[in-house]
């Protein structure tokens, strides 16, 4: 805790023990750095100041604002849990881990989070960071994500608290992982505890903690359809649950055995829309990652043939303009298609 007190950095939701803003930032931090958190908690602040403003905000708002920080599922789940603050508890975040548990998007970890720093619960976290720094101190050769080495890790943090001051050590072990223990060449000249610690002393801080090998993430071809029709273009809106729950896309799907992209642009459409369509120039073919799959996704300029558009698959459709694209949520691929769309303007109109 002294070389936290020395060397933490500036962040903006450690300026504060108000909880809706560290409940805020532990949700934005999951799976995500530090860096690129920033910018959306300032963002989201200024757009929902408080629990009531979040609670009284249409999904779409949020999911707009949240727009570009991924794992969607974080935005659902906060708006849910805002609502449940402000209309079931007045205003007030539950300041036990048990009873922040039962809000929706908050785990053993957070809980622990919210309420020591928050509340100053005396309660321990273990996190990515924490994980490492405890599995090297202590010479941890068990893989941290099975469920004997959860219990170990989970009560030599609990053991290692000191009284009052949760929240403190807590940031201060999390800062650690983050800034000095790295996953690769952790910087132990720098490390207030190397003396101590047994893969520092046996030379194994490039080996703990135990690691998995890497699956081979399955792969998927999307082909989908940007529909014109008299200078509008067709999107839909996808169910609120599942992947990307809530945002905007142009409508399409993964591409069967033995079919052509533009085959399968047409069949999604018709499937989904109840429609028919021209399928013309590709306008771009798109690689993107997720947690446990990646796809390529091949759009296609489509003009509007015949039919009534229902909404099969969707919550819901929209016809509108070009401009008007950027006022609804799109998942990170689609909106690469929207900045293609921008550049071939002249000669998509």
């Amino acid at each position: 805790m002294a070389w936290y007190g020395k060397h933490k950095r500036d962040l903006p939701w450690r300026r504060t023990r108000t909880p809706y803003r560290i409940w805020l930032s532990e949700i934005l931090l999951q799976q995500t750095r530090v860096e690129a958190v920033i910018p959306y908690y300032e963002r989201f602040l200024e757009r929902f100041p408080d629990v009531f403003a979040l609670a009284d905000a249409p999904l779409d708002d949020v999911l707009k604002t949240w727009e570009g920080a991924g794992y969607y599922a974080r935005a659902r789940n906060l708006h849910r849990a805002a609502q449940i603050v402000a209309n079931e508890c007045g205003g007030k975040f539950p300041r036990t881990v048990e009873d922040l548990l039962e809000l929706p998007g908050i785990g053993r970890y957070t809980a622990g989070a919210i309420a020591s720093i928050a509340f100053g619960v005396n309660t321990p976290v273990v996190d990515g960071n924490v994980t490492r720094v405890l599995c090297r101190y202590f010479g941890i050769r068990e893989d941290p994500r099975t469920s004997a080495a959860q219990k170990e890790l989970w009560k030599i943090a609990a053991d290692l608290l000191p009284d009052g001051r949760a929240g403190e050590f807590n940031q201060a072990l999390m800062e650690l992982g983050a800034t000095v223990c790295l996953p690769k060449n952790p910087r132990c000249l720098l490390c207030p505890v190397s003396r101590d610690c047994v893969a520092r002393r046996e030379g194994l801080q490039n080996v703990l903690p135990v690691k998995r090998a890497k699956k081979t993430l399955p792969h998927k071809v999307i082909a989908a359809g940007v529909i014109f029709k008299r200078g509008k273009i067709l999107i839909q809106q996808r169910s609120n649950e599942g992947l990307l729950g809530g945002l905007w896309e142009f409508p399409g799907g993964k591409v069967e055995a033995g079919e052509s992209l533009v085959e399968c642009v047409g069949r999604e459409v018709r499937e989904e829309l109840g429609i028919e369509v021209r399928v013309g120039e590709r306008i771009v073919a798109v690689e993107h990652a997720y947690s446990h799959f990646s796809i390529t996704l091949h759009a296609f300029r489509c003009e509007f043939l015949s039919g009534r558009a229902r909404a099969a698959s969707a919550q819901r459709f929209n016809w509108v303009t070009p401009e008007e694209l950027g006022e609804y949520a799109f998942p990170a691929a689609n909106k690469r298609i929207i900045r293609e769309l921008v550049k071939k303007k002249t000669r998509l109109e």
